[in-house]
């Protein structure tokens, strides 16, 4: 039944849902202002990463002395240049990203399997860290653990 609505849809234009027995379903209108809050919401969930990202990085910087809003200068710069730099460059790429997971539908999982793991390796340096101690504090730059961490990672990839 998808088939012959995919089809019908093509042919006509117009757009008709079935459930799995064939019958015709109502579909109710899709929400602009839904739409709209879907898209802000992911805007603001990749700015959020952004930030963290230039955080992580902002605070290995040397420190440059003057301070702006209780922070180093140096580190806000990077901070606000990277939360921008993410808007930004998701603003442009989010088309491209879309275009390319219809494309590939596949990738939709790969991506998520690869950030599961990453956050798997951040909760290992975590459960390693001096504070936390459940495991030993060299464990993560082991080579045990980058081995498993760089041949997984590229079994995802591949």
């Amino acid at each position: 039944f998808n088939q012959a609505n995919e089809k019908h849809h093509k042919e006509t234009g117009d757009e008709h849902h079935f459930d799995e027995t064939g019958n015709e379903k109502e579909v109710g209108p899709k929400s602009f202002w839904g739409t709209v809050f879907k898209v802000e919401f992911a805007d603001i969930a990749f700015a959020i990463d952004s930030m963290l990202a230039a955080l992580a990085i902002a605070v290995t910087l040397p420190k440059v002395g003057i301070h702006f809003g209780g922070m180093d200068l140096g580190q806000f710069i990077v901070m606000f240049l990277g939360g921008m730099i993410g808007v930004i460059l998701m603003r442009f790429a989010a088309t491209w990203f879309v275009e390319l997971l219809n494309k590939y539908p596949g990738l939709e999982g790969a991506a998520f399997a690869i950030v599961g793991w990453v956050g798997i390796k951040l909760v290992i340096m975590v459960l390693a860290h001096p504070d936390i101690g459940v495991l030993p504090e060299a464990f993560p730059h082991s080579a045990l653990w980058q081995t498993i961490f760089w041949v997984v990672l590229v079994g995802l990839v591949l």
